[in-house]
């Protein structure tokens, strides 16, 4: 990304959050007493935690250590609480609005007693809370979801084959030792022929990644026809080329633009990620440049980070093609966002003789928190006609 372009970005996106903050400390000020000793301590306490997470990702890149730990962790849980306040406010505010015209609500909740304001703030802190609170235990316990699909291709030495996918990793501060290694236990324990990465190994930045060692847990995977990934976005965020070079060194293949045949009996191809151009300034190959020279009568099964174009995949004559990215929203509502975008948001789809699964990840982005849907690892065992 140009440094314009950056600039651009991070200006929008500080400015939507400080406005966002903003309206959410407000409303809280508003509803704190005048006479309360928590007030003068609110907007101390209310900076704190909304400037945590900038603080954050300031301190990953100039003093990585148990600091930038504490203040990542404090500011991811902080942007999951803020957007169930900011849900909660707007729905306080249109309740007050609503109540202009048509009394909805007992007096005692209007510009009255200011004790049952503060009242209803701290139920609006304690609901957002308990929230987020089971959003992350959500998190920390991803589904293993069976799927068996036929692909009516002949395979020259397979009738069937077990694929675990996993995507959306997200390996970093807040997918560190613990949950890197529990990933890859469970992947083994499903005993695949094959693993695939569908992309966003890594959360954007290496550094976390090689302090705690986390290709140490990814050399114990194990499957007899090998390990492969593709570059999700967050790769190309923080730094393809290193990302990639570390993975490599740590047991995993990634596939860049390209098909390669497995074990005489199916082809695997791997496509850069779209993003990669706004990133890296370098174009992906095209669909057909990545296909040049596969025996269409084989099995093709194809990995793309984001699910966008199936009719092209289709006409392509790819008969599997496995993505991510979307996390299905991760927080509810944002999976009705998700559904609007994409085709396809999250699970299985048909389309002529083209099959189609994107995940919803294993890990997440931004607060380690997940509502409205599973994290997961796909267990797919696939059969050749």
């Amino acid at each position: 990304m140009r440094p314009i372009q950056m600039i651009v970005f991070l200006t929008v996106v500080l400015s939507i959050y400080s406005a966002v903050n903003y309206y959410i400390y407000s409303r809280g000020l508003m509803a704190i007493p005048a006479d309360s000793s928590f007030r003068p301590w609110y907007p101390w306490l209310y900076l704190f935690l909304s400037g945590s997470y900038i603080i954050a990702r300031f301190l990953e890149r100039m003093w990585l250590s148990p600091v930038s730990d504490v203040f990542t962790w404090i500011g991811s849980f902080w942007l999951g609480l803020m957007i169930y306040l900011l849900l909660a406010v707007i729905a306080i505010d249109i309740i007050r609005l609503i109540h202009l015209v048509l009394p909805v609500y007992p007096r005692i909740f209007g510009s009255a007693p200011s004790t049952a304001r503060f009242w209803l703030f701290k139920g609006a802190i304690i609901l957002a809370g308990l929230v987020v609170f089971a959003g992350y235990i959500n998190a920390m316990n991803p589904v293993i979801r069976n799927l068996d699909l036929k692909i009516r291709k002949k395979s020259e030495r397979h009738k069937e084959l077990k694929i675990v996918l996993a995507s959306d990793i997200h390996m970093g501060t807040l997918v560190g030792p613990s949950r890197t290694a529990r990933l890859v236990k469970q992947i083994n324990s499903l005993k695949p022929d094959l693993i695939l990465f569908a992309g966003d190994m890594v959360d954007e930045d290496l550094a976390p990644v090689i302090r705690h060692d986390l290709g140490r847990s990814l050399k114990k995977l194990q499957a007899p026809l090998g390990v492969y990934a593709i570059t999700g976005n967050h790769e190309y965020i923080g730094g393809a080329e290193k990302a990639v070079k570390y993975l490599q060194e740590h047991g995993i293949t990634f596939l860049r633009d390209t098909s390669i045949l497995v074990d005489n009996s199916f082809y695997l191809a791997g496509r850069d990620d779209k993003d990669k151009s706004r990133f890296s300034g370098k174009q992906r190959k095209s669909l057909s440049e990545v296909l040049e020279g596969v025996d269409k009568t084989r099995p093709i099964i194809m990995m793309d980070h984001q699910p966008f174009k199936l009719d092209e995949v289709q006409a392509a004559g790819v008969d599997l093609q496995l993505s991510g990215h979307t996390h299905h929203g991760q927080l509810w509502p944002f999976n009705y966002i998700t559904s609007a975008i994409y085709e396809l948001s999250w699970g299985y789809k048909q389309k002529g003789n083209s099959q189609f699964y994107v995940s919803s990840g294993y890990g997440g982005w931004g607060p380690p928190v997940r509502l409205g849907n599973r994290p997961e690892l796909v267990c797919i065992k696939i059969t050749f006609e």
